[in-house]
């Protein structure tokens, strides 16, 4: 039993990206909601869309854990960057936090006019799959 990444014949090959993902019954699927890079008070970390970006995904790496998975199991990211973000900061700052070997997970992105929390200039939320023995 394994979790698949796909990149069909017919779409776009990325080493970002995969398009399709398959859990086969059986397999944990751990759900991250919406993390912003705020510290744990609930306070943004910088003005820094940069810093913001490492902290969402910290926030998000926490989340994983505490249900017994890890960034490498993310089998799909929602990325949401704020309009007056700057793109090449915030995604530089965690690209080589999320390579990993294979397959990479799905990613859906979207530039907002802005966010729930005041300050924030992204957010991140994940799907996981474990198979847990």
């Amino acid at each position: 039993m394994e979790i698949t990444l796909t990149q069909p014949a017919g779409l776009v090959v990325s080493p970002a990206f995969s398009h399709v993902a398959v859990v086969p019954p059986g397999a944990t699927t751990i759900y991250v909601g919406g993390q912003n890079g705020v510290d744990a008070t609930g306070a943004v970390v910088s003005a820094d869309a940069g810093e913001q970006s490492l902290r969402a995904l910290e926030n998000a790496r926490i989340a994983l854990e505490s249900a017994g998975a890890g960034l490498d199991d993310v089998i799909s990211w929602s990325v949401l960057i704020h309009q007056e973000a700057d793109l090449r900061a915030a995604y530089g700052a965690v690209a080589s936090t999320l390579a990993r070997e294979g397959a990479p997970p799905l990613v859906t992105a979207a530039i907002v006019a802005g966010l729930g929390v005041p300050g924030a200039l992204i957010e991140v939320s994940a799907v996981a799959a474990v198979i847990r023995d």
